[in-house]
């Protein structure tokens, strides 16, 4: 019995028919698969943007037609919060950024965002003040979130703070309504 086997697992060894096959399964797959993962994760990550830009156009609405009602990053963070749907975590991972600027002068945010890093002790709020009457203002937001695969394709690529989360930047400028 063990003989027989034997015979036909060496015949089976020495029997070349479909090997070329086996190389292009080899080689074509992991790239198809690794091509479906990435569209995936892209997928996701242009709905997550989309619902971050929606929640910060809208509080910026209210913002500039608000101009005497005094808020706090909180309560802002908490507006674009409830307007973003489909932010994970958002309330915890979610950091603005409102600067007057100067259109004369333009000064620029500086090039990294602030935003927040759960692997880390809270550092304050950078930079978050409220405008004047017909006043330009800048708004940045910056959430952190975790990426679907994060060793494969995009998530991979994207650079992650300590805790294994990747950003996700939205800005708006407004000029602030006359009261």
């Amino acid at each position: 019995m063990i003989k027989r086997l034997a015979r036909k697992f060496l015949r089976f060894r020495r029997d070349e028919d479909g090997s070329a096959m086996v190389i292009e399964f080899v080689i074509f797959v992991p790239m198809l698969l690794g091509a479906f993962l990435m569209a995936a994760e892209m997928g996701v990550y242009s709905m997550r943007q989309m619902f971050l830009d929606r929640g910060l156009d809208l509080a910026v609405r209210y913002v500039r037609l608000n101009t005497n009602v005094p808020l706090t990053h909180r309560q802002l963070k908490d507006m674009v919060c409830g307007y973003s749907g489909f932010v994970p975590d958002c309330g915890n991972t979610l950091r603005l950024e409102m600067t007057p600027i100067d259109p004369r002068q333009f000064a620029s945010l500086p090039p990294l965002p602030d935003c927040v890093d759960v692997s880390e002790p809270v550092s304050p709020v950078r930079g978050f003040t409220l405008g004047q009457e017909q006043q330009m203002m800048l708004l940045r937001a910056c959430v952190k979130f975790k990426p679907m695969y994060p060793t494969t394709g995009l998530g991979f690529a994207w650079e992650k703070d300590g805790s294994g989360r990747a950003r996700m930047v939205s800005m708006a400028a407004f000029v602030q309504e006359p009261g």
